[in-house]
Parts: C-alpha cells; structure tokens; sequence
C-alpha cells in the first residue's frame, strides 16, 4: 500500500527526505518540493508514482536509470546537481567549524569513464540493481568513454566462459586493460586466452596474475608515458586527471622542490617534474615501479626520486619534510598521520586532492589548527551522476 509524502531536503546520497510523524524517510529519485507517492521499506521508500514535480526534474537520459545502481542523480536538472555536489565539499567542512566555500565546480567527465567495473553471469552481465546484489543486465553504458564502449558486450563473452564474476576495464592508449575476478577457485588461465585474443584485449589478468598481453597498457602524463601494472588505480576519467594536474601544477607554483605523496602512477609527480625536482612516495610498489620508469624514459624531466613507502604507518616525518610544497592526495582514508607530521614540521604549503569529504574535511581541519589557512577551494565532478565529488585546496602556512 502507498502513502504520499512531500519531500523537504536531500540527503549526502542525493536521496530525497521525507518527515512522516517523527520518523525521517529517504526516497531515492525524488527532489524537494516534490510530493510523491511511496511504498516504505524500513528508513528507506521506493518511489511508485511524482503527483508533484519539482521544476528543477527533468528526463534520465539512460534507460536503466532507476534500476541500475550505478548514477543516483540523472533526474536532477543543473542547478540542483550543481549545488547538490557543492553542498557534498562545504557541509562536512561547515560541521567542523570551517566556512570555506567551493569557488568553482568543474566539469571533469569529459568523454566518459575510462574506467569501470561489471559483473558477468552466463546469462547476463551489467551492473548490480539500486540497494541489491541482484544483476541488471545491459547491452551498452551511455557514461563511459569511447574506449571502453564494448564493455558490456565483452563481459557478456567473458561470462559465458568464466560463470560469475567480477570484471574491473581500463581505457588505455594501446587498447582494453581487463582484470577478472571469477568466484570460482577452477578458472584456467589456459583458457582464457584465446578469449583475450578473440576480444581484442590489450591485456588480460586473472586476479593480479597476467595471463595475457598483446600489448602493454599505457597512458601518457605529461611527457611521459606509463606502462600501467596490473590493476593499478586511475583517476576516473582522463579529463579529471588532466584538470587536476593543472590545479595542483598552478597551486604548486614556483616551488623547486615538492614531494608528492600517495603519488600512484605519477599523474601529478611526472608534470610536476617539468620545472621542479620530485619526490614521490606510495604504498603501491607496482606503481611507484612504473613511475620511475616512466620518468627513467621521459626526457625533459627534472630529477624524480621515488619511494615505496606506508604513507599510513610511516609518513615522512617532520625532519624530513623539508621541501618548497607537499601533494598530498590520499585514498578515501585520508591522510591524518601524515597531515600531522606536517603541522609538527615547517611545511609552508600544502596542495591536497581528496575524493572523500568527511576526511578531507578532517584533514584540512587539523592544517588549519595547525596554523595553516585554506584558500582556492575546489570541486571537480568527474563521477557525474552520482553522489561522490573530488576535492582540491591549496593550505598556506600563516605567520
């Protein structure tokens, strides 16, 4: 039986909220002002009918929006979105005392995501249902870039053979980058390649063992080019990483010697190396392997030095801080070990990249207690309709 309800906010997750007596209801794909028709399920409703639109709703542009879990906002028009995923940056920082506001949102989504993760059957292959482990099957992706629109259709294949998995795609320079991950212990590598091969794979692994290569994955930054390991991370989309390098390069400036931790692959490390002298420091071996490479080969660059190292259990500690500008771009965890090593040092400025408010908003509050201020405040959207947001500031130390 269904109820009606007029929505009044939205929650972190886009959802929109409901007051029903003295319990608070999340609807997905409703938007405040709104008055719509629900069937309750726990703190949760699913939306059966819009008796009210808000003007601010306009027509999905994917079919599978609603069934499909991976975007939660293609309902939203632009002004709502736009200040749905600014809200995501200040709220966390509001809550913690600090009233910095977003200067700009960038548009990060360019061509679609480069990379992406689909769940194969025999049957079917797609992505997982909203709040379900059930799998919708899909014949195309309209969010993801030219390269990787074969995607489903090569899931398909692979489930076929394989029976249920996990399948994780990377667009790269020189073709499809594919690491499977079967439920099954039995998956023959011996088989798997003459399915890579028929695909047209640039590489194949089977968890994190190579079983297949035709050629190298690769991906340019900056002058450089990085052959990427197997199932190494990268940003989303290419033009996210592009307008990110470019902040951090502005915001670094004219300083002649930075350490970039939680370098990755080098998207920062190698561009910044162009006019500075580089440290840089991971905890993913294969990735700081394939940096040096790649700045081994590069010409033009300054000197890079890089380190393997548990930025978590060992950051560089205050006496070793002792560079013109640090970049920090951590995982969701943030970076409150190292942050406090660098309010104990005499660090002058910091260039954070976050993709988690809560610990951004965490991290950049210790920096300003610690006497830092924040300025250039930024949100870059390059996980276009859904409700996660990248992050940029510059901290400058005050007198």
């Amino acid at each position: 039986m269904s109820e009606s309800l007029t929505i009044t906010g939205l929650g972190q997750k886009g959802e929109g909220i409901a007051q029903s007596g003295d319990r608070k209801i999340f609807v997905p794909f409703a938007l405040p002002g709104e008055t719509v028709a629900v069937e309750e399920t726990a703190e949760r409703a699913r939306l059966v009918a819009v008796e009210t639109a808000s003007p601010d709703r306009i027509e999905p542009f994917c079919p599978y929006f609603g069934a499909c879990g991976g975007c939660q906002l293609q309902h939203m028009g632009p002004d709502i979105y736009r200040a749905f995923k600014i809200g995501l940056v200040e709220t966390p920082l509001r809550h913690l005392g600090i009233e910095a506001k977003v200067e700009r949102m960038v548009e990060a989504h360019g061509e679609g995501r480069r990379r992406a993760t689909l769940h194969a059957r025999r049957d079917a292959a797609g992505y997982m249902r909203l709040r379900s482990h059930d799998l919708l099957d899909i014949a195309a992706c309209p969010i993801l870039a030219p390269g990787l629109k074969r995607a489903p259709a090569i899931a398909h294949a692979i489930g076929v053979v394989v029976g249920p998995c996990d399948i994780g795609f990377t667009a790269t320079e020189t073709g499809i980058d594919v690491v499977l991950r079967p439920e099954s212990k039995d998956v023959r590598a011996d088989r798997l390649v003459p399915l890579a091969n028929s695909l047209g794979l640039a590489r194949l692994a089977l968890h994190k063992e190579m079983v297949f290569l035709a050629q190298a994955p690769r991906v340019s930054m900056g002058r450089a080019s990085v052959e990427l390991p197997v199932g190494s991370f990268l940003q989303a989309t290419a033009a996210a990483e592009a307008a990110l390098a470019d902040y951090v390069i502005e915001a670094v400036g004219k300083a002649k010697s930075v350490a970039d931790l939680f370098c990755g692959v080098g998207p920062f490390a190698l561009r910044l190396a162009e006019k500075a002298s580089v440290f840089a420091a991971d905890s993913d071996k294969p990735a700081t392997v394939a940096l040096e490479k790649a700045a081994r080969h590069a010409k033009g660059l300054k000197a890079v030095s890089v380190r393997a190292r548990d930025l978590f259990r060992d950051p560089l500690t205050r006496f070793e801080l002792d560079y013109d500008c640090v970049v920090l771009d951590p995982p969701r965890a943030g970076c409150e070990a190292q942050v406090k090593e660098i309010v104990a040092s005499k660090l002058k400025r910091v260039v954070m990249v976050a993709c988690d408010p809560k610990t951004f908003a965490r991290d950049a509050a210790s920096l300003i207690k610690g006497g830092f201020s924040v300025s250039n405040l930024m949100a870059f959207d390059q996980f276009a309709w859904s409700n996660h947001i990248e992050i940029a500031a510059t901290f400058s130390r005050t007198a």
